[in-house]
């Protein structure tokens, strides 16, 4: 992708002037709509000639911890997992405190596969349990809902013949857990903030244009959320797709975690393909997609220690 010098200037002038100010002075600046965030590939490359801003020394791959290792006494662990899609017969399930689902936990939504996996919710043992839907989870988009039962072509038949009192309610099958969708609930002293939206992405569920319409959902994020779960991912950080050879994350959620919210832990997952965790020293982002590209829920859910915030 090339760049004119204009560009390339131009975003030294703004790094420059403004970063290192708001570090300074130790403040969170407020997040705007990127000139790039339409193509998420571009500005991937754009940022990282210009400010080498996805790689080292800003950011690190890190290997997940295995599951046997001791929790330190005074922390609390996080198991995190995304895009089980129905397939969770099969997942060995590590020990810890709270349990944390990054959406896409059905093929489409059905009632009937919510409860499915709120039976498997039931039998497992963690104090807490979090979950956020994905766009795979249709029937919990009623705005998508509506639209879709009105097209003549029906692009998910088994969804689109619900009737509206099938799947209006469809949360409250969620019976084993706390379901956040841009709301927040704080556990063990930790502030969570759960949100299921993404760019667009192929007519499913919870898809928005990328710039301000995404970044009026990424505002609502408090500043001193300790846990932001998400359902895609922020703009470079497991966000590949080798396939499409592009990048997919969302630059405006980039900008807000980094810029803004600055959490401990983020996680997400939509992108099978991106399973791992990177960091920027601040923030450590998780993408815990249990299914590979092909579908099949062979990577391990990811374990993540946090100290218990003090109390006063």
């Amino acid at each position: 992708m090339a760049f004119t010098l204009s560009e390339i200037m131009a975003a030294r002038r703004q790094q420059s002037q403004a970063q290192p100010h708001a570090a300074q002075r130790g403040a969170r600046t407020a997040v705007e709509v990127d000139e790039y965030s339409t193509n998420p590939t571009q500005a991937f490359t754009f940022y990282n000639i210009n400010q080498g801003r996805f790689q080292p020394p800003h950011v690190h791959m890190v290997d997940p911890m295995p599951h046997d290792t001791p929790k330190p006494p005074g922390y609390t662990r996080f198991v995190c997992i995304s895009d089980t899609h129905s397939r969770t017969d099969a997942i060995q399930m590590p020990y810890g405190d709270v349990f944390i689902h990054a959406g896409d936990f059905t093929e489409l939504g059905l009632p009937s596969e919510v409860k499915k996996f709120n039976d498997w919710l039931g039998t497992l043992p963690y104090d807490i349990k979090i979950v956020i839907a994905g766009n795979h989870e249709l029937t919990f988009d009623q705005e998508f809902m509506a639209d879709l039962i009105k097209q003549d072509f029906y692009y998910f038949p088994s969804a689109s013949k619900l009737k509206p009192e099938n799947y209006e309610n469809v949360q409250s099958l969620l019976t084993n857990c706390i379901y956040l969708q841009d709301s927040e609930v704080t556990v063990r002293g930790f502030r969570i903030y759960g949100s299921p939206w993404q760019p667009w992405y192929y007519g499913w569920g919870f898809n928005l244009p990328r710039g301000q319409a995404l970044l009026d959902k990424w505002n609502q994020i408090p500043e001193n959320t300790d846990i932001l779960v998400t359902h895609c991912p922020p703009l470079g950080f497991l966000d590949w797709v080798p396939k499409k050879m592009q990048r997919v994350g969302c630059m405006e959620l980039l900008n807000t975690v980094q810029r803004r919210v600055q959490p401990k832990l983020h996680v997400f997952g939509h992108i099978h393909e991106g399973y791992g965790m990177m960091t920027d020293g601040t923030t450590t982002f998780v993408n815990a997609s249990a299914c590979t590209v092909n579908f099949l829920p062979m990577n391990p859910p990811i374990v993540f220690d946090l100290p218990n915030p003090r109390t006063t």
